[in-house]
């Protein structure tokens, strides 16, 4: 079985894509962004504050279909550049104080909207 989620306390997906996917007990987050979800901007400052926001916004997608990140399995962080894998890791680390995810970060060469960070997810029950 497979079920759309969505919910208006993380951004609206920017493309033909949705939110998140439940199947067979996996939540598939689609990459997220640092957007603020009350005014679909990125967020000011830098790196730590798109990683904390980022966060966030997974946080809310995990919360409407009924997870919590400790339910997180793998994530994929693309950063802009890997010059901000320390601070995006300092963030990071603050959402999995025990048993942290599998996880893959890569610096590529552009993100939607410019961002510096993008992160995707599987969470399992």
């Amino acid at each position: 079985m497979r079920k759309v989620i969505s919910t208006a306390a993380a951004p609206a997906a920017i493309g033909p894509y949705s939110q998140a996917i439940e199947a067979n007990g996996f939540l598939y987050i689609s990459g997220q962004v640092p957007l603020d979800p009350a005014t679909g901007q990125l967020v000011a400052g830098g790196i730590a504050e798109q990683t904390r926001q980022v966060m966030k916004n997974i946080g809310a997608i995990l919360e409407s279909a009924g997870y919590t990140y400790a339910n997180i399995v793998k994530t994929t962080c693309l950063l802009s550049t890997m010059d901000h894998f320390k601070a995006m890791n300092e963030v990071y680390a603050t959402f999995f104080p025990e048993n942290p995810p599998a996880r893959a970060a890569f610096a590529v060469q552009g993100l939607p909207l410019s961002a510096l960070i993008e992160i995707e997810v599987i969470a399992s029950r």
